[in-house]
């Protein structure tokens, strides 16, 4: 069995190239003539994988929410059973979304209010479901901790976390083992 990740799709390659235009220079600020030259395609070649630019960022975003709450839930079926172990895989599962999808927190931070409002909605929808799975997994770790208080330490430490695009250059491994700690360590200071 192989362990080389397959090429990307010419689908997935416009949605990088998208991505990373968008949290570059803003969603208004790129035309589909660059995303398509940024993948060697003509501007009017993207309308074969998108509707337009709007149907691309709603994937982004649509598909980053989904994509961080399934693997949340495979996590902790994962880790079944024992609190710290799911916690601790969650925490190492949003870092290495922190880390490898800086664009899209950008993006997301900057043009959330670009969708349509039925894309937006179920961004939201997604993204509190996430938060929920995270609070019962803190909560089962820390039972004595109101659930409003757990799911504002989850708020907190997806701030941290999130934050990687405005961080400077310490290196992955030196930056997972702060981003880590940090998360651990506000987790931790829930229990008296």
């Amino acid at each position: 069995m192989s362990t080389r990740a397959a090429a990307p799709t010419r689908r997935e390659q416009i949605l990088n190239e998208a991505a990373r235009l968008f949290a570059e220079r803003g969603f208004h600020g790129v035309g589909v003539d660059e995303i398509g030259a940024a993948v060697g395609i003509s501007g009017p070649g993207l309308y074969r994988h998108f509707a337009g630019k709007e149907a691309m960022l709603a994937e982004l975003l649509v598909g980053i929410s989904e994509r961080l709450l399934t693997g949340g839930r495979h996590r902790v079926a994962e880790a079944a059973g024992d609190p710290a172990s799911v916690l601790a895989s969650l925490i190492d599962g949003h870092i290495d979304f922190a880390l490898d999808d800086r664009a899209l927190i950008t993006v997301h931070d900057r043009e959330l209010d670009r969708l349509r409002d039925a894309d937006r909605k179920l961004v939201r929808q997604l993204q509190r479901q996430y938060v929920e799975l995270w609070v019962e997994v803190v909560r089962e770790l820390h039972p004595l901790v109101p659930q409003a208080e757990a799911r504002i330490c989850v708020h907190a430490v997806f701030g941290l976390l999130n934050s990687t695009p405005h961080l400077g250059p310490l290196g992955r491994e030196a930056t997972e083992s702060l981003l880590r700690r940090v998360a651990h360590g506000a987790f931790g200071a829930l229990s008296p």
